[in-house]
């Protein structure tokens, strides 16, 4: 019997989930009512999505910083490294402007936040509901992340370097993690040429060991995504996503532009590689992205898609996947974008060019600033609202009312996020002059 492609079962476990929450929605019980059978298998899936999902984040350490030292050290010298990592940092600068500005174009000539012209009636009553309401939770969120957001994004070279590596390991600061292996690295190339042998097979057999790991956990990919999909589509209300329809919709368009066209053209005519046959290769890595929601739990595939099925070095990959997962973010730049212009046309704010111009530049420096802290979209969008003029209560209602149809566009523009990345590896590598990346189907 042939065996299922890991892809497909990644598709198949993900219409299971969509058709298994439909149903649990329809059986959940209602306010003051007793947990029924709906709520214990939630609670499960709940669970297992939680187990598969820390599986994939224990890997990631180790992975990355075993990845990035054999990256760096096995160079034997430092030529050509600078090349290589401002490529990396334009090519992830050039990517997540395009995606913004993909994001400004759409909203402002489709203008979701209007009705016939005028600010929508429905979702400006619903903010205003939610400013009389006071949801403590979200005020809370809010003001914790406008205390916390600005000084992250000015911070953001302090965060490189970590007082102290394995307290960093530990909790997940991957930026500063990043530097230090590049250091560690770097000064392996250093070395004697004995010695550098010794930290380069060793630091081989670990990423070798960690690779195989992600292969084991991949196994049960199916039933992780199935436990994490389910109880999103059975929290899903479905009037809200009526009422929010023209908003959700205008999201997935610019992401999809962003998605389908303009990174397939840097492929294209950059990488100067089929485009298709990248989608192909990075079949398992973007299901998994959309499961997850999490571009760093996603990047022991994403690198294993990379390199295995994209045929990009590991030198190149080593490098820029880590930090693509880290700092690039285009799905979250074009996000922040589209719902800062959003919130203006519901509340009736004709923002002029230079503050649009604010937004772009704001977005575009908050998808790098905050991305390594959890909740990133939301700091950068707080961050922006008030950097335009908008109150902080204005600010917790609108953040209130994104938040209800925020984790399915969270599941899209992730895929988005790490979609890019893999582009930039592939990119880069063709710019360096690999031979072989994409050049034909590779078996699975």
């Amino acid at each position: 019997m042939p065996k299922i492609k890991a892809h497909w079962q990644i598709l198949i476990a993900l219409i299971l989930a969509a058709v298994v929450g439909f149903i649990l929605q329809e059986t959940l019980p209602g306010a003051g009512e007793e947990p029924n059978l709906a709520n214990s298998v939630l609670s499960v899936c709940r669970f297992v999505g939680e187990l598969f999902l820390s599986a994939l984040k224990m890997v990631i350490v180790p992975l990355v910083v075993a990845s990035i030292v054999l990256g760096v050290g096995s160079l034997g010298t430092m030529e050509g490294f600078g090349r290589l990592g401002l490529k990396t940092v334009s090519f992830y600068a050039c990517s997540s402007l395009i995606a913004i500005l993909i994001g400004l174009t759409v909203v402002n000539t489709l203008k979701p936040g209007l009705e016939d012209g005028e600010p929508n009636a429905r979702i400006a009553k619903m903010i205003e509901d939610q400013k009389g309401e006071e949801d403590a939770a979200t005020a809370e969120k809010v003001r914790g992340a406008k205390e916390r957001g600005l000084t992250d994004v000015l911070d953001i070279f302090k965060r490189m370097i970590p007082v102290n590596v394995i307290s960093a390991a530990a909790q997940g600061q991957m930026l500063g993690l990043i530097f230090f292996s590049i250091l560690f690295g770097a000064a392996m190339t250093r070395m004697t040429t004995t010695d550098r042998t010794v930290m380069v097979d060793f630091f081989s057999g670990l990423n070798d060991i960690m690779i195989t790991i992600t292969h084991w956990v991949m196994w049960f990919a199916p039933v992780g995504v199935f436990g994490l999909v389910t109880p999103v589509v059975a929290s899903a209300g479905i009037e809200v996503f009526g009422t929010m329809a023209k908003y959700f919709l205008v999201v997935l368009l610019a992401l999809g532009l962003h998605f389908l066209v303009a990174l397939p053209l840097l492929l294209k005519f950059v990488g100067r590689v089929n485009p298709f046959r990248h989608y192909m290769a990075m079949r398992a890595a973007l299901l998994t992205a959309f499961s997850t929601a999490s571009s760093s739990a996603t990047l022991p595939i994403t690198m294993r898609c990379v390199r295995d099925e994209a045929g990009v070095s590991r030198r190149v990959s080593s490098f820029v996947l880590p930090l693509g997962a880290t700092v690039n973010m285009d799905g979250t730049a074009l996000y922040e974008c589209v719902a800062v212009i959003f919130v203006s046309q519901v509340l009736g704010w004709d923002l002029p060019f230079t503050q649009q111009f604010l937004v772009v530049l704001l977005a575009l420096l908050t998808s790098i600033g905050v991305a390594g802290i959890p909740s990133a979209s939301l700091v950068a969008i707080v961050i922006i609202l008030g950097s335009v003029g908008f109150s902080e209560a204005e600010t917790v209602a609108a953040m209130a009312v994104l938040l209800t149809v925020d984790r399915f566009l969270d599941m899209c523009r992730t895929a988005v996020n790490v979609f890019s990345d893999s582009c930039g590896a592939v990119v880069i590598a063709r710019t360096e002059g690999e031979e072989g990346v994409l050049a034909a189907r590779r078996k699975e």
